[in-house]
């Protein structure tokens, strides 16, 4: 299953990560460019760092010039994350191109890569959930309360995997059809940003 795939991928990804645990760290990818594997590590590797910069930017003890420092890295990050999204949704319209739908064919609310973005996600939810469920200095009380959501975490894992595989598998069948739209973000464009538009 394609689920199982990926979640494999995200765990090596947020495992290696972690080896070092530093957002500024040098980034490797195992897999070959021409796998998708390669554009899952990616994706991951990008949602792991991101983590870290939310993390960060919340101290409130932060110096403001580094926060608006740390503000700019987070909207590129953003930005590489759509752009992700975007290449595992075309490897998934390349793999179904030659797919002829059925009659009674519906489109999906989502396309498949972005709800294996949320997949992505919810790994490192279950990874830092998982840890709070397991410190050392923390409460009982805590420990219980870390649990209880990390296993409902881990329910909404099978979910959403299982409503993932069942995804392609219509649309593989011809059941579901995938319809891509890329994503128009304007804050990011000199000419539909008023802001970014004032300074040329």
């Amino acid at each position: 299953m394609f689920s199982d795939l990926a979640l494999k991928i995200f765990e090596e990804s947020i495992t290696q990560y972690h080896v070092k645990d530093d957002v500024n760290q040098s980034f490797d990818n195992p897999y070959p460019k021409d796998d998708v594997a390669h554009l899952l590590y990616r994706k991951n590797w990008i949602d792991t760092v991101q983590w870290h910069y939310e993390d960060i930017i919340r101290d409130p003890e932060i110096n403001p010039v580094d926060a608006l420092v740390l503000k700019r890295k987070i909207d590129a990050s953003n930005q590489d994350r759509t752009d992700l999204v975007e290449y595992i949704d075309s490897y998934f319209l390349n793999k179904y191109k030659n797919v002829s739908k059925t009659s009674t064919a519906t489109i999906n609310t989502e396309s498949p890569a972005w709800a294996i973005d949320r997949l992505s996600i919810l790994a490192l939810k279950i990874y830092h959930m998982d840890e709070e469920a397991n410190r050392k200095d923390a409460s009982e009380e805590h420990l219980n309360k870390c649990n209880e959501k990390l296993n409902i975490l881990l329910e909404q894992k099978k979910d959403l995997s299982s409503a993932i595989d069942q995804l392609l598998t219509d649309i593989e069948n011809g059941d579901k059809f995938m319809k891509v739209y890329k994503q128009m973000k304007m804050y990011n464009d000199d000419e539909l940003n008023p802001v970014l538009r004032a300074q040329k």
